[in-house]
């Protein structure tokens, strides 16, 4: 059972100061059968206190605000995580038995956020090609893999193509993304299909720099099969879930999951900074600077428009959203 030390930080810089900052953060990963946390801890600079509820789906959220003027919003995340390897399905029931069983999943409000696949302008080209690739002879757990390799093959990992608000119709255009692209597209392969599959979002643990995602938090699928339970996949790896998998929350898609959302008064200029370092070590304080391979950075600039004075006013009152 390998234990993994884990520092995330998440940072906004903006250029002026801004106000009544009010956020939601996802950021707390669960203890479970498959992974025990022995420490966690959040700090929030400026410095504040947080609130948390449970939502929906039964994931731990923090909310908090800064109201006085700041030019910096620092959210720093440490853990010590414990993980267990998964066992994967056997495949011991008949393949017929099997869709005779996820077909009463239609009908069970547990799983319905889960099946019901989305509505996009490519849903047809999509469905024709999930068709060619897998028919119901196979059993889930094979259904499953097929479209997890297809997606891996089909889709090239490349960042900075798309954001979070990239949707699937973009997404089987461009042929590309990171691991929330192929995690989408993913998922709406398998609702095709009616195989109950949700998004989740965590951390990979490296053992050197063969997996794609180290550095920032990951995404990847769990799709449920019959007398099993949920089963993760990672289409942006071709693997399944492990012990190399750290969970903190699931949903339909990302916008439940996000990390890192909220509002402020003030220019809608700002810098997004992000980095994760995971280690099997105790990770130093000086280490928190260290992140220069593992950053993700993200630009935001004011647009620039003629306004008058009155107009100014009122967007500079409108809440922008954290990106």
């Amino acid at each position: 059972m390998p234990t993994y030390h884990i520092k995330h930080v998440t940072k906004y810089s903006y250029p002026s100061p801004v106000t009544d900052s009010a956020n939601q953060i996802i950021l707390s990963p669960p203890s479970d059968a498959y992974q025990e946390i022995i420490y966690h801890e959040i700090r929030i600079t400026p410095n504040t206190s947080i609130d948390n509820f449970y939502d929906y789906f039964g994931n731990k959220v923090g909310v908090f605000s800064i109201i006085h003027p700041h030019t910096e919003l620092t959210i720093v995340v440490e853990a010590e995580v414990v993980t267990k390897s998964v066992l994967p399905p056997s495949d011991f029931w008949p393949a017929k038995q099997q869709w005779q069983g996820m077909a009463k999943l239609n009908d069970d409000i547990a799983y319905l956020d889960f099946i019901k696949p989305g509505v996009y302008r490519s849903l047809k080209v999509i469905k024709d090609q999930v068709e060619q690739l897998v028919d119901k002879e196979m059993t889930v757990f094979q259904v499953i893999n097929k479209l997890s390799s297809f997606v891996y093959n089909l889709l090239t990992y490349k960042k900075g193509v798309t954001d979070v608000e990239t949707d699937i119709d973009e997404i089987w255009a461009l042929k590309a993304g990171v691991c929330q692209d192929f995690a989408h597209l993913l998922i709406e392969m398998l609702r095709i299909y009616h195989i109950p599959s949700r998004y989740v979002s965590g951390y990979i643990c490296p053992m050197g720099n063969e997996l794609r995602g180290i550095g920032a938090t990951h995404a990847w699928v769990e799709a449920y099969i019959p007398d099993y339970g949920w089963m993760g996949i990672d289409p942006t790896n071709n693997c399944l879930v492990s012990d190399r998998h750290i969970r903190i929350a699931f949903g339909r898609n990302f916008n439940d999951c996000t990390p890192v959302k909220g509002t402020y008064k003030g220019s809608s200029a700002h810098t997004l900074a992000v980095a994760v370092i995971i280690t099997n070590e105790k990770i130093r304080a000086e280490e928190e600077t260290e992140v220069h391979d593992h950053i993700y950075v993200k630009e935001i600039e004011e647009p620039i428009t003629v306004v008058n004075s009155y107009q100014k006013f009122i967007e500079m009152q409108q809440q922008q959203q954290q990106q």
